[in-house]
């Protein structure tokens, strides 16, 4: 009797330690299997190497929480921890792949939180529409199943005593092993230990590591603004002499001078902080690029600048769009222009205005409400005597627009919806951007020399019936060939722009004043509302906009910038056809208005200096007159009869790894005040 009751007693043992180890292992796979589930939903490419990385990290991940959660010395308290976190994980991932199918990149958890609130209020119908598809609910149940299946089974096997030192010692054992492993495995494969480390992006981490790999990276990267330091590193491009369209003429700085001015760095770094004297010593090591024939080609004229949403090259037609049409091509035609789409709308408008990219995601405009922001121009006109103004024709909170673009140096200030021009604009969606140039024009007019900036909203999604500017263009496509009916009601959309901006010419050249006044027009971001819940290599509606099929963020993010005024219109076009981005629009703006600048502050170029095209994301993919190079793969492609040494692709990529990083330190303080403010005060 009493060897049966030992035996019993062994058995039901050996039950409660398998039960026990069941569930660690349900732990670790519970993580690998969300990140399989999310990868599959989402980016659909990922290579060998980068699942491995991925299901190594998830192990570490899930084993350290199980460890984590056996700490407390009541199972019962354990368990609820373990049931708490599987929930919040399912969130995660849901949230996660609903922004991804909504803006098609992954927004770290701080642009999440910060454009929640907008999203809820903007974006309700679509975000409705989207989870309750059959496609929504079912990805809402893949993801949390694990947090169910732990409720109603495996937290019945989690029962039992309290694990023992031992038990737990082999948790954390397991978890740095896998941990430890990943990182290994990652050092032998130098492009992805880059990607891993001084390469790192939210989004290529998501792709390559996984989303909980990401935002590991992304909190151990943090920090708080206006503390920390950055690095740079000494560059030297070897010189390579590919067949350039446009000669650069000799001794051009004897000839134009250069766009520097009279910076006392020495003096700066000594009142700095650490991060402040870095920042110095990087921008007094650039060469300033050249003035050209087109420094001041502009001064004193009106500037409208127009962040246009979601337009796209393809919007453009010399029948559909005649004003359009002729705005891109009888001004500065830009034939391979780039508007990275790093964080949604506020993102492409920060690229725009500040001529930086958004390293801090959708957090990053609302940085700047605490900065003077001397280099947008909104301040370098009103310096010179502008008067300005910033319109929008959506909700003025909208994005906490009434905070920033109440901080970008215009005059007036900045009006939208709720705060002025609710009388104006019909309350539809989304709101005509032709209303808009009706209500505003009149205030600025008669005001030389004016200043302003328009935030447009009439290209936006959703790109079906219930979009009010495409029902009201639909008969104008409806019998366009080979678009589908999403295409075309996108392509309707964009029609209100252009009645905006035949209103806006008309009345110009009615004044008398068009060539006096420069349009400059830029997109936000490609339209990403085109495609729901599709992959980049299987965006169809995408591919039927641009006629062929994007397979990296480049080939999606290529656009077309319109820099035009009425007085290049009996001039021969000026054709652009090197790499350009919305970081060289300020610069180039700041040359052509004859604003007094230092073209070292700011990464990129003014089109007409000597300084070498280079187009670069946050992603560390960029583009040369020589080729382009894919971060996440680790391929460089020349371009067609161009070769490159191994050495130019390698300082390329440090170039552009200094570039991020001049990006993310001058969001971490008010760097351009510190050099321009301050040293004006002294």
């Amino acid at each position: 009797m009493a060897g049966r009751k030992k035996r019993e007693r062994e058995r039901l043992k050996k039950i409660e330690h398998r039960n026990r180890w069941i569930s660690v292992c349900y732990a670790g796979l519970t993580f690998v299997y969300l990140e399989l589930v999310f990868n599959r939903s989402t980016i659909r490419t990922a290579h060998g190497l980068s699942l491995l990385y991925t299901v190594l990290f998830s192990l570490a991940y899930g084993i350290g929480m199980f460890w984590l959660t056996s700490l407390c010395p009541k199972e019962s308290v354990n368990r609820l921890f373990r049931k708490t976190v599987y929930i919040l994980l399912s969130v995660l991932f849901t949230v996660n792949y609903f922004v991804f199918r909504t803006f098609k990149v992954f927004y770290d958890v701080r642009t999440v939180l910060a454009g929640s609130t907008g999203a809820m209020e903007g974006f309700h119908d679509q975000i409705l529409r989207m989870t309750t598809s059959p496609s929504g609910l079912f990805h809402i149940l893949l993801f949390f199943l694990p947090a169910i299946f732990y409720s109603y089974v495996i937290s019945r096997l989690d029962q039992g005593t309290k694990r023992t030192l031992q038990e737990r010692f082999l948790y954390a054992s397991f978890a740095i092993l896998f941990f430890v492993g990943a990182v290994l495995t990652l050092s032998y494969d130098g492009t992805m230990y880059g990607v891993y480390t001084n390469e790192y992006s939210f989004q290529t981490a998501v792709t390559d590591f996984g989303l909980i790999s990401a935002i590991r990276m992304d909190v151990e990267r943090y920090r708080p603004q206006g503390s920390g330091t950055t690095s740079f590193e000494t560059v030297t491009v070897e010189e390579q002499k590919p067949e350039e369209t446009e000669v650069i003429e000799e001794a051009v700085y004897e000839r134009y001078g250069r766009n520097e001015l009279d910076l006392d760095f020495s003096a700066l770094m000594e009142t700095g902080t650490a991060l402040s004297r870095q920042l110095d010593e990087y921008v007094q090591s650039q060469t300033p690029s050249s003035q050209n024939r087109y420094t001041g080609y502009f001064a004193g004229k009106n500037l409208i600048f127009i962040s246009a949403e979601a337009f796209s090259a393809e919007v453009i037609d010399p029948i559909r769009t005649p004003t359009l049409y002729r705005l891109a091509t009888k001004g500065f035609n830009f034939t391979d222009y780039y508007q990275p789409a790093s964080a949604g709308t506020t993102g492409g408008e920060y690229e725009n205005l500040f001529g930086l990219l958004p390293s801090e995601g959708g957090s990053s405009f609302k940085l700047t409400s605490r900065f003077h922001n001397v280099m947008t121009m909104g301040y370098q006109l009103n310096e010179l005597g502008y008067e300005g103004w910033a319109f929008h024709n959506n909700d003025y909170t909208f994005y906490d627009r009434h905070i920033t673009h109440n901080n970008l140096g215009y005059s007036h200030g900045f009006m939208g919806v709720g705060n002025g021009l609710e009388s104006y604009i019909t309350d539809q969606w989304p709101q005509s951007d032709l209303e808009l140039m009706e209500a505003t024009l009149d205030w600025y007019i008669e005001e030389e020399p004016f200043n302003v900036y328009y935030m447009s909203v009439s290209g936006h999604n959703m790109y079906n019936s219930s979009n009010a500017m495409g029902r009201k263009h639909w008969d104008q496509v409806s019998d366009l060939p080979g678009y589908t009916d999403d295409v075309k009601y996108y392509l309707a959309a964009n029609l209100e722009l252009e009645d905006a901006m035949t209103y806006l010419v008309g009345r110009l050249e009615e004044k008398g004043i068009a060539d006096d006044t420069v349009i400059v027009i830029a997109a936000d971001h490609f339209p990403y509302g085109l495609d729901y819940g599709e992959a980049l290599a299987e965006s169809d509606n995408l591919a039927n906009l641009y006629g062929y099929q994007p397979m990296t963020n480049l080939e999606r993010d290529h656009n077309r910038l319109i820099i035009w005024s009425g007085c290049l219109e009996d001039e021969e076009p000026v054709i652009i056809d090197t790499p350009t981005s919305s970081l060289d629009i300020l610069p180039t703006l700041l040359n052509l208005f004859g604003v007094e600048w230092d073209s070292r502050l700011l990464p990129g170029r003014d089109v007409f200096s000597d300084r070498k095209p280079l187009v670069f994301t946050l992603n560390y993919d960029w583009k040369t007159t020589m080729g382009t190079y894919h971060a996440a793969s680790g391929t460089f492609t020349p371009k067609e009869g161009v070769s490159v040494s191994d050495s130019y692709v390698e300082s390329m990529r440090a170039e552009v790894r200094n570039k991020v990083n001049y990006c993310k330190g001058v969001l971490s303080m008010d760097y351009f005040w510190h050099v321009l403010g301050e040293s004006e005060q002294d």
